[in-house]
């Protein structure tokens, strides 16, 4: 799988949208819940940064683009993000960090979430942190 580089995150992000996240109105972020839930997981990782990195529930951190779109392949069909509202923070270095909560709908269950993003300046996600927002007893019981 080759990942376009001359792709910008910044222009991609610009199609107008349907998706809103309450207190969210950065692109990038509602770009990145657009192209999962449309399956089109080179889109997603074309939104990280070059050096960019994923880090899902339980996992190590994924590094680049093209880890992170077969990561997606391999690992996200079928899931329905539903993001439901967020809070914004800028940071010193001209940074963002993001946070938004909702949802995400598997074909075998569903679980409250959040996602942490860090973007740059230039507005690329440097990182993504997805935490599942659930109990002990509630994860145990999905294993089920």
């Amino acid at each position: 799988m080759s990942i376009a580089n001359d792709i910008s995150p910044t222009n991609e992000s610009a199609a107008t949208t349907d998706l809103t996240i309450e207190g969210i109105d950065e692109p990038v972020v509602l770009r990145y819940f657009e192209t999962m839930n449309a399956g089109e997981y080179e889109a997603t990782a074309v939104l990280f940064g070059d050096t960019g990195t994923m880090q899902p529930p339980f996992e190590q951190p994924i590094e680049g683009k093209e880890a992170i779109a077969n990561y997606l392949e391999a690992e996200a069909k079928g899931m329905q993000l539903s993001p439901k509202e967020g809070i914004a923070e800028s940071l010193d270095n001209d940074q963002t960090q993001i946070q938004v909560t909702g949802k995400v709908q598997t074909p075998l269950f569903g679980v409250n979430v959040s996602w942490i993003f860090l973007l740059s300046a230039e507005r690329e996600i440097l990182h993504t942190r997805i935490k599942l927002l659930a109990s002990p007893q509630e994860l145990l019981s999905l294993r089920r």
